[in-house]
Order: C-alpha cells, then sequence, then structure tokens
C-alpha cells in the first residue's frame, strides 16, 4: 500500500503565495517522475509541473515563472512553491507519483486551492 497525504491548499487573495506538499509513504521503492496536476471548475485535469529524480523541473505555459516545483527525495517528499496567484489556478491539485522499480504510479487525494480576486 502507497499512500500520498497532501496539504498546504488553502483561500488566498490574488498575488499571494501558497506551498503545497505531499508525502509518499508505504511500499514505495524508487520515485522517479513526481508531478502535480490540476483540476479547475468544468476543466480537464492538467499537468502543472513535473520534476525528475535528477531535480530537472517542467512547467505548464502559465505558470512559469510563478511556481517552482521541488523535491526532498529523503523524505520522499513534492513541493510546489506557488507565488502570484491568479484566480484562474483556483483548482484541486492531485499530486502524482512513479515508482520506477514496480513501474506503477499513485495519486493524492487532492488538496483545494480557491485565490480570491
Amino acid at each position: 500500500q502507497v499512500q500520498l497525504v497532501e496539504s498546504g491548499g488553502g483561500l488566498v487573495q490574488a498575488g499571494g503565495s501558497l506551498r503545497l506538499s505531499c508525502v509518499a509513504s508505504g511500499s514505495i521503492f524508487s520515485i522517479n517522475s513526481m508531478r502535480w496536476y490540476r483540476q479547475g471548475p468544468g476543466k480537464q485535469r492538467e499537468l502543472v509541473a513535473t520534476i525528475t529524480a535528477g531535480g530537472c523541473a517542467n512547467y505548464v505555459d502559465s505558470v512559469k515563472d510563478r511556481y517552482t516545483i521541488s523535491r526532498d527525495n529523503g523524505k520522499n517528499t513534492v513541493y510546489l512553491q506557488m507565488n502570484s496567484l491568479k484566480p484562474e489556478d483556483t483548482a484541486v491539485y492531485f499530486c502524482y507519483v512513479e515508482d520506477g522499480l514496480v513501474y506503477r504510479a499513485y495519486w493524492g487525494q487532492g488538496t483545494q486551492v480557491t485565490v480570491s480576486s
């Protein structure tokens, strides 16, 4: 059993910041890619940011220069620092982790981020 527990969501005014965390626990062996997705109201889930095992990060254009993804391999944790938040960033944010040893992927339960104008 693998669990991903997210935290850090909430309500913030436009221009504010939030930091999301996602901790993986249980029978997880070798984490490769760690990602953050989001799903806004009435929208499809979209990939927001990815970080490889080696620390290489990629972002969707809409969050570049505002969001930073990072990871702590010793803690099996991925973070998403979100700055200069906009109302259109409002969504449920999900973390996603790939275990490269057993070729399985896992999702977190989601954390709500609401940005007021």
